[in-house]
């Protein structure tokens, strides 16, 4: 895969955590103190009502709002050990949710997704604890291997010693980080998960609900174990604090990757050094331009995240239709490379340049799942319309950088415009006219933005000395620095 590094900013309150290959920023974190995420915990919650509408639960696991638990994440779905899943469990036919549950009954249930705008949590009951290595299943009974491991002759390896060690009515799935990896490592890496899942079922007993019974990891730690695989040629941590725990860590879970783990002290600050900085700052914006001219706009909306491809001044090719191709297939690397970047999740749909030939088409949706190939989200694009729309799904666990970095404008509230000023102009005439005719003043004072009052002293002073002479009284314009351009006040005195 190339050069992989992991830079991890630990200075402030805020963890920042960016992954980069061949230089170039493919992934980031970011977690405040004292403000994790709860993906991964693990709660004895209670259920506390039954929505058959939408075959689905309420569940206080007690959390700040109540975690939803649809019927196909509360039924455990048991497979022959022999089957081998990389991705999602067969269709089965599921039973009403009524059968399944009952309000008021006790559950051991997993956050699958985190609370996002209105929703609260995504919670599920097959379980799962993270390791290194391999992922502990507790409720279902099956091996899987990472789709990411690829070679046939290792993937028949560690499906081999994954049944061996496999406990009878567990599951396991080896991870991308376990190619490599000898049986020892593989079975050190089990014994620690089920030492874990026995003291928590230890908690559950004595504990009521709802409570937090195993809660994952703080982000460097987490980071280490998700992502320090062999492909990694360095780890750069500018806290001495965070070098000394991730040390640590590794020499507990990793011991063969320690010395890939380096302290960074250079004096310029580490995410200047590798222009993370600007990274982030481009990958907040709408606008991501594409090498050679181009450029795709990508905004989130609440039900999906429209990217459009525009050509913008890129060189034209010999035809049209070969320029539409050239960029599309720019365009489709970025896109990949973004949706990773601003973690984005949902519908996502893609107006690429439109292109008459269908193997032109089917070219382009080929980079394109190519590239999403990279993504550790799991993504499915799902058709290119007539209209040239691809509409494509990635699995959304958490907010977007973008909403955890940002919040909504409160001036435009989202709608990412604003009233211009002589719209403004017009509506304080409006207002001024409005209060005259319900109360005698001698004077109107009018405070409004610099722009806006510019329009009514100028643009619209005919009008507005219209309106003096019509009611007999004076109009003073005062134009205040801080007023946003949609703010007014009119007061008489």
């Amino acid at each position: 895969m190339g050069k992989k590094q992991i830079l991890i900013n630990a200075l402030t309150k805020e963890v920042r955590i960016a992954v980069l290959e061949e230089g170039e920023l493919v992934e980031f974190y970011v977690e405040r103190k004292g403000n994790r995420g709860i993906v991964g915990n693990i709660y004895k919650g209670r259920v506390l009502k039954i929505v058959p509408a939408v075959q689905a639960a309420f569940v206080d696991i007690g959390e700040e709002r109540k975690a939803f638990l649809y019927v196909k994440d509360a039924v455990n779905v048991d497979l022959d050990e022999d089957e081998f899943l990389d991705d999602e469990p067969p269709e089965v036919e599921l039973p009403p949710i009524e059968e399944v549950l009952s309000e008021g009954q006790e559950i051991l249930v997993q956050v699958a997704k985190e609370p996002i705008g209105t929703k609260g949590p995504r919670v599920t009951t097959n379980l799962t604890i993270p390791g290194h290595y391999l992922v502990l299943l507790p409720t279902i009974n099956k091996v899987g291997l990472s789709r990411r491991i690829t070679d046939e002759e290792e993937r028949e390896r560690l499906k081999e010693i994954a049944k061996r060690i496999k406990p009878e009515n567990y599951g396991i799935i080896v991870r991308t980080a376990a190619e490599g990896a000898t049986e020892e490592e593989l079975t050190r890496d089990l014994d620690y998960l089920l030492k874990v899942w026995e003291g928590l079922l230890e908690k559950a007993e004595k504990k009521p609900p709802p409570s937090c019974l195993y809660r994952d990891l703080e982000i460097v730690p987490k980071t280490l174990r998700d992502l320090l695989t062999d492909d990694v040629s360095e780890v750069l941590i500018d806290s001495q604090r965070e070098y000394e725990r991730a040390v640590s860590f590794a020499k507990a879970f990793i011991p063969k990757l320690v010395p890939r783990i380096k302290l960074y002290r250079g004096e310029i600050p580490l995410f200047e050094k590798f222009q993370i900085e600007r990274a982030i700052e481009r990958a907040l914006s709408r606008k991501v331009y594409l090498p050679g001219g181009g450029y795709i706009v990508i905004d989130e909306t609440e039900a999906l995240v429209s990217i459009d491809v525009n050509s913008g001044k890129f060189k034209k090719a010999k035809s049209l239709e070969e320029t539409a191709l050239e960029i599309n297939l720019k365009a489709a690397k970025e896109i990949a490379r973004q949706l990773r970047l601003r973690d984005i999740g949902g519908i996502i749909v893609i107006d690429f340049i439109d292109m008459k030939e269908e193997e032109n088409k089917r070219k382009l949706l080929e980079t394109l799942e190519e590239e999403l190939k990279k993504d550790r989200a799991k993504t499915k694009v799902v058709s290119m319309s007539d209209l040239g729309l691809v509409e494509m799904t990635r699995k959304r666990v958490k907010m977007s950088l973008g909403k955890t970095l940002t919040t909504t404008c409160p001036y435009c509230e989202g709608r990412g415009r604003v009233k211009s000023p002589e719209t403004v102009a017009f509506e304080i005439e409006r207002e001024i006219i409005s209060n005259l005719k319900k109360r005698k003043v001698n004077t109107v004072r009018v405070y409004a933005n610099p722009l806006v009052a510019n329009k009514l002293t100028n643009e619209e002073k005919e009008v507005i000395d219209r309106i003096s002479e019509t009611f007999g009284i004076e109009i003073k314009v005062i134009p205040v620095e801080n007023y946003h351009v949609e703010k007014f006040t009119v007061s008489h005195g």
